[in-house]
């Protein structure tokens, strides 16, 4: 989740014409609805028009998917949002058999931020990195030591791109002993069940894969999506994209998102999914007041030995103890 330029866009508020649900499969029955940083993909925004997606051939080693109707029903594994354990960062300890080492964090940041102290990154003892092609080659086995204990990795974006280093990074990242899984960005005027059958069509069912995620942000496309949607519509097509995940990999994706999508949309919404929120200001109790979280994204300026270019920095909302047990109960079976 890479953005080569930070800049604020704003959009009409109001859906246009030619942004709507695209397909009567988008509507759901909806549960009852209980720093403005821009998205990270702003630099994406038109890249589904002006990018020619990969090949199947080249991108596609794994069967089809299934129809909702021929899948099986997935073993139901709950993946609760957090609450941090422990903010007071400790020595991790060295891991036990079968588990992972935690490698204590080494990033340095272009740009950074002067967190409060009892809130700053550094007291977290598991971070972690997203990537997408924009990082170019990279050096897994020394972004590993660096502090990438997990990654999550772009595979595709609306119905019709796939991340040209996807593969790549998917394969290595897991050669270098990283905990890795793979994020969809959702586009707005494309349907939801085609958006989920495109990532499971490019992204293997794999043992040991972290859940997949969902990332959802305003963005647009002044030729074929040039406004908001509305909120119930957003919501739907979540509802359907999630759905559809969950029921092929037997796991709810986490949910990605920015301040000002959550604003509009999120509030107390999706009680039963994990989130990963973004926050390059501050903790995120600050900015998302009573919204437990899994994971913070609190850098987009980050570096580190094995990465050329700047990339995003993450935590996990626990301790080292608390992230093994999490992956034992939340990876792909």
């Amino acid at each position: 989740m890479r953005l080569a330029v930070f800049a604020s866009l704003a959009f009409a508020a109001t859906a246009l014409t030619a942004c709507t649900s695209g397909s009567t499969r988008d509507v759901l029955e909806l549960r009852p609805s209980a720093e403005v940083v821009n998205s990270i993909n702003v630099s994406q925004i038109d890249e589904e028009d002006r990018l020619e997606p990969l090949s199947l051939e080249e991108q596609n080693p794994f069967p089809a998917p299934l129809s909702a109707q021929q899948q099986p029903a997935p073993q139901r594994i709950e993946v609760a949002a957090l609450k941090p354990e422990n903010l007071t960062k400790q020595v991790a300890p060295q891991p036990k058999h079968g588990r992972t080492k935690v490698y204590s964090e080494n990033f340095r940041d272009a740009h950074p931020i002067k967190f409060h102290p009892a809130r700053h990154p550094s007291k977290f003892e598991v971070h972690g990195v997203d990537v997408s092609h924009w990082q170019s080659d990279i050096d897994w086995e020394k972004l590993r030591t660096q502090g990438a204990n997990f990654a999550f990795i772009k595979a595709t974006e609306g119905g019709k791109h796939v991340d040209r280093l996807f593969k790549q990074n998917w394969n290595e990242a897991k050669k270098a002993g990283i905990p890795r899984g793979a994020y969809h960005f959702m586009y707005w005027c494309r349907n939801a069940e085609e958006q989920a059958n495109w990532f499971i069509r490019h992204v293997p069912k794999e043992k040991g894969a972290l859940p997949p995620v969902l990332d959802v942000e305003w963005h647009g496309n002044r030729k074929t999506c040039p406004g908001k949607i509305s909120k119930k519509d957003v919501l739907a097509k979540m509802e359907v994209w999630s759905r559809l995940i969950e029921r092929h990999y037997g796991q709810k994706p986490i949910i990605y998102t920015a301040p000002d999508f959550y604003d509009d949309n999120l509030k107390g919404q999706f009680k039963d999914h994990s989130f990963w929120l973004r926050s390059v200001a501050e903790h995120p109790k600050m900015r998302y007041p009573n919204q437990d979280f899994a994971f913070w994204q609190y850098s987009g300026t980050g570096l580190s030995k094995g990465v050329a270019t700047k990339i995003d920095l993450n935590v996990f909302n626990g301790t080292a103890e608390s992230w093994h047990r999490w992956l034992q109960g939340r990876v792909v079976k």
